[in-house]
């Protein structure tokens, strides 16, 4: 069961850990493919990286990150900060 209320060690990188997280969400093939039929549907993409709630799984801290077209939560996934791992859920 994960657990929230802790926070993921932060890599000593600057910005990056954060653009790694999302970039690995963004380059996902699910969600690129839907992406760009939102975009062709006119929805607003975003990616909102919660820092606020860090998830423990399996020995390891995450990142969520929510994909929402118009402000609405298509999918969610967690990336740990160093971008090596992604798993759908939370």
């Amino acid at each position: 069961m994960p657990l929230h209320g802790f926070a993921c060690d932060y890599p000593d990188e600057g910005g990056m850990p954060l653009r790694r997280a999302v970039t690995r969400i963004k380059l996902l093939s699910e969600v690129e493919i839907w992406a760009e039929e939102m975009r062709r549907n006119k929805a607003s993409v975003q990616y909102l990286l919660r820092l606020d709630e860090p998830v423990q799984q399996n020995g390891r801290c995450y990142w969520p990150v929510e994909v929402r077209a118009d402000g609405k939560l298509w999918r969610r996934f967690l990336v740990t900060p160093d971008g090596k791992n992604v798993t759908p859920g939370g």
